[in-house]
């Protein structure tokens, strides 16, 4: 049984409902949440810790592995497990976090993902930045908003 994805109350309620709702989901999908939630902190660190221009360059460099790729269902479930952990995490996890996650569970496996970067009109005056992951031009996530969003960076960098 997968986990939800509805919103459930504060952070202290959240964290003890997605525990008791783990308990239902199979030890192959637990696990796989277990490497989502250490990936988003890890892209929670990341982004916290380095300037971008360095964070950039390590994402264009990094290839991952060589060889054959993960099936597609593996894809589906490396997704999934990156939007269902990501709002029962005390700390904030938002489109940056949650795409950088899912591009590097994915690529270090030999899919050859493209993490997105771009802007479009905020709310207000302001800009907005967004982050999506895509495969085959397909968008696996973060593409709720991708839209309303102009590109202006990939990675790694396309041709």
């Amino acid at each position: 049984m997968r986990l939800a994805l509805q919103s459930l109350g504060s952070p202290p309620m959240r964290t003890a409902t997605f525990f008791r709702r783990l308990g239902r989901t199979s030890w192959r999908e637990r696990l796989l949440l277990a490497e989502a939630i250490a990936a988003i902190g890890a892209a929670s660190a990341a982004i916290r810790l380095l300037p971008f221009r360095t964070l950039a360059a390590r994402l264009s460099r990094f290839q991952g592995r060589q060889g054959p790729r993960a099936p597609a269902a593996f894809v589906e479930s490396a997704a999934w497990a990156v939007r269902a952990s990501a709002p029962f995490l005390p700390w904030r996890s938002v489109c940056f976090q949650r795409g950088l996650a899912l591009h590097w569970m994915l690529r270090r496996r030999g899919v050859p993902t493209v993490l997105h970067y771009g802007v479009g009109q905020g709310s207000g005056k302001g800009l907005s930045a967004h982050v999506w992951v895509s495969l085959d031009g397909e968008i696996l996530i973060g593409g709720e908003e991708a839209e309303g969003h102009a590109c202006l960076a990939t990675y790694p960098g396309q041709g």
